[in-house]
């Protein structure tokens, strides 16, 4: 393994400490998706009771529905007597009723619709029960290792279990897989045919707010507290962020907007490495060329925290030298970038170019070289 330092500008040289958020959560968790970046976390792997925040994994499932064509947004789903006895949330739906795809989804973001989550777990799988056995298969295959469902809706029940980071990991997974459905959790009032005026207004509280924020879901019993999965996008960055265990609905909005403010006013994004810029080079075994330059597919940008005393360094590290021929675009290792105050973070190195193999001298040659190096290596041990 071979391990080089990398030359990139030394960033910062202020005097502050970088500031830490203390958060009254109970469970939190903050990420920047653009860079990847966890920005901070509290019990990020504590199973907790979701509530209405584990709608998510419903939506997502009845996203996909759409994307694959098993339904369309104007496909109309029964009323089960089942889904009308649902109590808390709801869009007071009777077995009359055959509403939309788009009026249920509208009513689980907006109204947090328990009945509507029933009517989508039947029309989808037939019954809830088998729903939630494929939201809980689903969830493994999108990488929420601790999440575990029995219903819809997040009705209370001790076995239905998540985590603040599955939770933001999923909130990740409906922004990327479904840019064109994520808008749906920006929509502030849905007066579902009049009849609930009071419960007609989206209960996240950031997004009358103006900073930027988009979704996603709130969630509340009386077990797990206040909670919220959020997200908001300012100058082009966006954050995702989970609060869980809070005391109360005033709680639960001063919380998520101080973590916004927080997250955007605490790091700055910054370009280390331009895209097709060569970091490193790297010896090439066989070639026609003895070096070939490393690089990265999209560049690296990094976010800095504000008042951070030192530098960005970056080490280049991979196997070799690298046997020819080599395809350019080819992984052969990362560059390990550790960033002030945040950590460490990685990035695939790839060639840069192409190296045919050598011919018949140079290879000859290359043996002879090998040999002679194996040979001094063994006479210094």
């Amino acid at each position: 393994m071979r391990s080089l330092l990398v030359g990139i500008c030394a960033l910062l040289s202020t005097v502050a400490p970088v500031m830490a958020f203390d958060t009254n959560a109970r469970e939190a968790w903050v990420y920047d998706v653009e860079t990847g970046t966890v920005l901070m976390e509290k019990n990020p792997d504590q199973a907790m009771h979701p509530a209405s925040m584990s709608k998510l994994m419903t939506i997502y499932m009845l996203f996909e529905a759409l994307k694959e064509g098993r339904v369309q947004l104007d496909t109309r789903l029964p009323v089960s007597t089942k889904a009308r006895q649902m109590q808390g949330s709801t869009m007071f739906l009777n077995e009359q009723d055959r509403p939309t795809v788009e009026e249920l989804i509208k009513g689980m973001i907006v109204l947090s619709g328990n009945d509507a989550c029933v009517v989508v777990a039947e029309g989808l799988a037939g019954t809830e029960e088998a729903f939630a056995r494929q939201m809980t298969d689903r969830a493994k295959a999108l990488g929420l290792e601790n999440s575990h469902f029995v219903n819809a809706s997040g009705w209370p029940d001790p076995d239905q279990i998540m985590t603040a980071h599955d939770l933001g990991l999923l909130a990740q997974h409906l922004i990327i897989d479904f840019p064109d459905y994520y808008k749906y959790f920006a929509i502030a009032e849905f007066p579902f045919d009049n009849r609930a005026p009071a419960n007609r207004r989206n209960r996240n509280p950031l997004l009358k707010l103006g900073i930027g924020a988009d979704g996603l879901k709130t969630g509340h019993t009386q077990e797990a507290g206040y909670g919220l999965v959020g997200s908001a996008v300012q100058g082009g960055r966006r954050i995702i962020f989970v609060v869980s265990g809070l005391q109360d609905d005033k709680s639960r909005a001063e919380e998520s907007e101080r973590i916004v403010n927080w997250a955007f006013r605490q790091f700055t994004m910054r370009t280390v490495v331009p895209k097709g810029e060569i970091v490193a080079e790297a010896p090439v075994w066989l070639g026609d060329r003895s070096r070939v330059g490393l690089t990265t597919a999209d560049g690296v940008k990094v976010l800095i925290p504000a008042g951070a005393q030192s530098g960005v360094t970056a080490e280049a590290v991979f196997n070799g030298p690298i046997e020819a021929p080599i395809k350019a675009g080819t992984r052969v290792g990362d560059l390990v970038i550790q960033i002030p105050g945040t950590g460490e973070s990685k990035m695939p190195l790839i060639t840069a170019t192409d190296v045919d193999s050598a011919g018949v001298f140079g290879r000859l040659q290359g043996a002879a070289s090998r040999l002679a190096h194996k040979a001094i290596d063994a006479a210094g041990s």
